[in-house]
């Protein structure tokens, strides 16, 4: 193997790690015994899901602010709370369901691990979640409920663009902070 195929390599099996670590501990949960046994079992069973379902690998910006991810954290346990309320109300009071609206929302960032985090935060926000990702174009597509306007629509195109904002600052490459301001 070539220096520059034994270089390519060592990336990937740096990018792999994480996976690595993460099935392990899943393992070892499912388990629910963290013991030298299990752990042992846990590498050779990641081992075995790594290459048979191989996933490419997803590169991180290899930054980590934890002032923003604070900052994301208590913005997001409060729409949680607050959409909670508001579906709630929604569900109980006497008129009748309010529009629903499938927007879509072009995100600036490229980082498939940044667009899978966005997705993921609107979607465990109630009141609203993904039903496709166009990944090219970086473009997520959401079902919102009580869109009665295009202000509220575009109310939800400034939240999911607030929610990518804190994200970037929390774990974007420094490019993508300096994109977002």
């Amino acid at each position: 193997m070539s220096v520059e195929g034994r270089k390519i390599e060592r990336q990937i099996r740096r990018y792999e790690f994480p996976l690595l670590l993460g099935l392990v501990i899943t393992w070892m949960a499912l388990w629910r015994e963290f013991s030298l046994f299990t752990f042992i079992g846990g590498v050779v069973v990641a081992f075995v899901v790594m290459r048979v379902f191989y996933l490419p690998p997803v590169e991180l910006a290899g930054r980590f602010n934890l002032w923003w991810c604070l900052r994301y954290v208590g913005y997001f346990f409060s729409q949680v709370a607050i959409a909670s309320l508001e579906v709630a109300w929604i569900a109980v009071r006497p008129k009748p369901v309010p529009l629903r609206s499938v927007i879509a929302v072009r995100l600036r960032t490229n980082s498939d691990f940044i667009l899978t985090l966005v997705g993921l935060t609107i979607s465990l926000i109630p009141g609203s979640f993904i039903v496709d990702v166009d990944r090219e174009n970086q473009v997520l597509f959401l079902h919102v409920l009580n869109t009665p306007d295009h202000e509220a629509v575009e109310k939800m195109r400034r939240e999911v663009a607030h929610i990518e904002r804190l994200l970037i600052r929390t774990l974007g490459s420094r490019e993508e902070v300096k994109l977002v301001g």
